[in-house]
């Protein structure tokens, strides 16, 4: 990923270019052509990524009662193909788009969140749950049938399970007496972490990615300035 100035940016009809990476709706399918340098490697990553939602949503959530953020799960239940230029990234599955939109800093309004998407027989559930600075708690559960319908899934408890390689706290959804656990690292930073995990939803053991995210220790000013190691930038 690379930041740019807005003289790299093009908006137009279904089109969405940022550099030389782009995004592109056609017909029924997302596109997205890479085209980066990589950082810390500076290693040409090219390829193509191509999303087919089985349904577009209309739900958007305020994360905060003001409409500062805000997430819309467009895609819930789709299909997806990798084809990159590197070896063994190239497969097809299950695939998912959503997108967070705000207008003030995460950090200033939230202390923690954590997110999970999970695959049931019947389709997909995503829980969101945050702490927020001011306003109460977010908790919310959503469960997208194959069929379309959507319906609310707010009666699963919340479960703590282990850290992360960073101790970054986490906690997911599951039915009582069940231990969520980790099964793949996906991304491990000082305050983010990625994963896929296993639980259980309403009996069934379900899989799906889960994030976690301390936002108290993102705005620590000795942490902040490493995503400038990780995220290059260009003005132009």
């Amino acid at each position: 990923m690379t930041e740019r100035g807005e003289p790299a940016v093009l908006i137009k009809d279904n089109r969405f270019q940022v550099g030389p990476s782009s995004f592109n709706w056609d017909r029924n399918k997302l596109v997205v052509e890479i085209d980066e340098l990589t950082t810390p490697h500076l290693s040409r990553l090219k390829g193509q990524v191509i999303i087919e939602p089985k349904y577009i949503t209309d739900i958007e959530v305020l994360l905060k009662d003001d409409g500062s953020h805000i997430w819309r799960p467009f895609a819930p239940i789709s299909k997806i193909q990798v084809d990159l230029n590197v070896p063994g990234w190239q497969w097809s599955g299950h695939g998912y788009l959503d997108g967070n939109f705000g207008t003030r800093a995460l950090e200033d309004d939230f202390s923690y969140w954590t997110w999970s998407r999970l695959i049931g027989k019947d389709g997909a559930m995503a829980f969101y749950d945050a702490k927020r600075r001011e306003g109460g708690d977010l908790d919310l559960g959503l469960e997208f049938n194959n069929d379309g319908n959507i319906k609310m899934l707010n009666d699963i408890p919340k479960t703590k399970f282990s850290r992360s390689l960073w101790q970054v706290r986490r906690e997911t959804r599951s039915d009582n007496n069940y231990k969520p656990k980790q099964i793949q690292n996906m991304l491990d930073a000082p305050f983010y972490s990625r994963s896929k995990i296993k639980t259980k939803i309403k009996g069934e053991e379900v899989e799906g990615v889960h994030e976690a995210l301390d936002l108290n220790r993102f705005a620590n000013p000795l942490i902040k300035p490493m995503l400038a190691l990780r995220v290059p930038r260009k003005r132009g």
